[in-house]
């Protein structure tokens, strides 16, 4: 019951409003009281509204704050005669994309340094705005009133500006550029500081790209490279070996070694820390149990007998970790593969998997770029010379790789080795020092 009234109490509330708004409506508005001695004329005019034409510039609108006024000025010269101090009313708009309606007003007084500058973008006119603006010219003659909207809808504020030299008035679009920048600054570091800590990982990237393309368009940050660079000494021969590894993607390699071990050293491509991870096959042997086939690739199970001939218990162990580093090089490129099921679950450890993600994937990528591809293959190709005592048959590495014995060869030649045959089987050997094929020999072999 109690709900019910209160129901009908609020129906009638909104009845009685309702009925209120309409009396104050039909009820005649009282006369605005006119103060005597003041006659007001009243006019019957019909009013034209324009809407703006993209062909035809509409009027601009400003004011200045200062007191100057440039109809005065002009009025008072025509009365005198002369016609010197003129003002000159120049117009200035951005060309670029997107950024058309953007306009600056520059009004220069004759026979003065002072010019007053306004813009539609900048100081007063960059604030929110609610309303339109539009211009209202009255014919009395024709009894009409024309309403035209003004350009940008925006009114410029004409702000007095000292000019330090007569080409400082054809540079005017710059300085309300450097203006625009300097309004905008705290505005762009209080936005970057919240991006810093409450922005998503891209929203961050953005900003520090968008950071370091700042930097670079500095004129003054390019300065100061330049001369940093110029102060460096570069050692041509490490600069080239550099390049060398970026171009050819090759593991670390020394190019004036003397020995087949010290052109590509083991422990820069086994670090200390992985050998820990890498006795799983070792540890099978131990135990007497064989090497499945379908867990270890062709390379490794065609050569477990050589750690059987091995003698040395530290030799042994070192080949069993290389053989096993092979396996998990093969296993993780079978991982981005499709159609290899045998590879998903194989056990990568993760201190490996880690730096193997590091190496060779890009970051936030769920496939392996053919550069990169090519720099895992140079891996496994190094670890099977030093499986091989650096003379090895590609023929059982190429089945685990799955690529044709000409690719193969390619990669090899890459890796600064020469191929030779012996009893119609093709070896892969390493002389030292490292010799390179030339960028030609290499795009000749490409095409």
């Amino acid at each position: 019951m109690e709900g019910h009234q209160q129901s009908v109490l609020k129906s009638r509330t909104k009845k009685s409003k309702k009925r209120s708004r309409e009396k104050d409506l039909h009820e005649p508005m009282e006369p605005v009281k006119q103060s005597p001695g003041v006659k007001h004329e009243s006019l019957q005019v019909k009013i034209q509204l324009f809407q703006e034409q993209p062909n035809k510039i509409p009027p601009l609108l400003a004011y200045f704050p200062s007191g100057y006024s440039p109809c005065k000025t002009q009025r008072e010269e025509e009365e005198g005669g002369g016609g010197a101090s003129t003002p000159k009313v120049r117009v200035f708009r951005n060309t670029a994309q997107r950024k058309g309606n953007r306009l600056q007003v520059v009004v220069s007084p004759g026979g003065s340094n002072v010019d007053f500058v306004g813009s539609s973008y900048t100081g007063e006119a960059a604030t929110a705005q609610v309303c339109r603006y539009s211009l209202g010219v009255l014919d009395k003659e024709t009894g009409t009133l024309k309403i035209i909207p003004i350009a940008t809808n925006k009114i410029f504020r004409m702000e007095p500006r000292v000019r330090t030299s007569e080409a400082a008035n054809e540079d005017a679009s710059v300085s309300a550029k450097s203006e625009l920048t300097s309004d905008n600054k705290d505005k762009l570091d209080k936005l970057g500081e919240l991006t810093t800590l409450y922005g998503t990982k891209k929203d961050r990237k953005k900003r520090k790209d968008y950071i370091d393309l700042k930097k670079e368009a500095d004129p003054e940050s390019q300065k100061a490279l330049e001369k940093k660079i110029g102060e460096v000494a570069f050692d041509k021969e490490a600069l080239a070996n550099t390049s060398a590894v970026i171009a050819r993607n090759i593991p670390p390699h020394d190019v004036s070694a003397t020995t087949p071990l010290e052109a590509y050293p083991l422990d820069k491509i086994i670090l200390k820390g992985d050998w820990d991870f890498l006795g799983d096959i070792h540890n099978l042997l131990q135990v007497g149990e064989e090497v499945s086939s379908n867990a270890y690739p062709h390379f490794v199970c065609n050569r477990i007998r050589k750690l059987d001939a091995t003698q040395d218990d530290n030799e042994k162990w070192k080949l069993s970790c290389v053989f096993s580093y092979i396996t998990h090089l093969v296993k993780f490129r079978d991982q981005f593969s499709m159609g290899q099921a045998s590879a998903k679950n194989h056990n990568v450890p993760s201190i490996i998997r880690h730096r193997f993600l590091n190496l060779f994937t890009d970051p936030g990528s769920k496939i392996l770029a053919s550069d990169k591809i090519d720099l895992l293959i140079s891996y496994v190709l190094v670890l099977t010379l030093h499986a091989d005592g650096f003379r090895t048959d590609p023929t059982d590495i190429a089945k685990d790789l799955r690529i044709s014995k000409v690719d193969l060869r390619r990669h090899f030649l890459n890796l600064g080795c020469k191929h030779g045959q012996q009893n119609s089987v093709l070896y892969a050997t390493l002389p030292v020092p490292l010799s390179f094929p030339s960028e030609n020999f290499r795009r000749k072999r490409r095409q």
